[in-house]
């Protein structure tokens, strides 16, 4: 399986959510799982994630390999699950869709959170003080939290049938 994580300008959010993720995936055993990141935007694409994000997630224990990169609509061809982080990259991402099944694959980052049933954005923090990552940290490390569960239990095409696929 490969999840691509998704943002604006993927030198935020997206690499954050990789980095977590390949970090818990290891964890969990799970190696079969691979992970990339994208933008919606070509902003940066080839540039290291933002310092700020990069100094958040190293405090945490994560490390970044990935540099810039936009989201395209071959993508769907090598993802299996594309994981946006808010309803703006949601909405991009579903306009690059070709088919229902690439369509099928897209979900917001915050459907395997641990909150109430609501599914949350998770907010750019770019441009934003030190405190803006560390709540975005936060939030992913719940996402990707429920993410690896449901994957060790078989229940992440349930999760985004019933959350993903809509602006």
């Amino acid at each position: 399986m490969h999840i691509m994580t998704v943002c604006l300008g993927n030198i935020c959010r997206s690499p954050a959510a990789e980095a977590v993720l390949v970090h818990r995936l290891e964890q969990a055993g799970l190696d079969e799982v691979t992970v990339s990141s994208a933008g919606t935007a070509d902003y940066h694409v080839g540039e290291t994630p933002h310092p700020e994000s990069v100094a958040e997630g190293e405090r945490r224990g994560y490390a970044f390999t990935s540099r810039g990169a936009q989201f395209a609509p071959e993508d769907f061809d090598r993802a299996d699950l594309v994981l946006v982080m808010d309803s703006s990259n949601l909405a991009d991402v579903l306009a690059l869709a070709r088919t229902p099944q690439d369509e099928a694959k897209v979900v917001r980052l915050g459907a395997f959170a641990g909150d109430d049933g609501e599914v949350l954005d998770v907010p750019d923090p770019w441009g934003l003080q030190r405190e803006a990552y560390v709540a975005m940290y936060d939030q992913v490390e719940d996402a990707v939290a429920g993410l690896v569960a449901a994957l060790e239990a078989g229940t992440v095409d349930e999760v985004v049938a019933a959350r993903g696929g809509t602006a």
